[in-house]
């Protein structure tokens, strides 16, 4: 990723001023962070499954089931941010 030089280092709000740091994002495709998300609900999971009698006992079993989809939509959006990454390499590669 090349930063332009074009953008401005500082906004002025008001009476105030924000300095832009000139750092790179870390995570610019979002692979890492739905693979840390995913794996945090299948954690979730694996940690309720043995209080699930008393998940039962208490009306609260939608809380399993909430990790449970969790992690199937964090699959789901694996895939597509691994597609979006693969797409968009290719794309830089024809370009360069």
């Amino acid at each position: 990723m090349e930063f332009r030089d074009d953008q401005p280092m500082q906004h002025e709000f008001r009476n105030k001023t924000y300095v832009l740091a000139d750092v790179e994002p870390l995570d610019v495709d979002g692979v890492r962070t739905v693979e840390v998300g995913t794996g945090l609900f299948f954690l979730a999971f694996v940690g309720l499954l043995p209080f699930y009698g008393r998940l039962q006992e208490d009306g609260h079993t939608w809380v399993l089931w909430m990790c449970l989809a969790g992690m199937g939509l964090g699959l789901f959006g694996l895939e597509y941010c691994r597609r979006r990454r693969r797409a968009r390499h290719e794309r830089d590669a024809d370009v360069g």
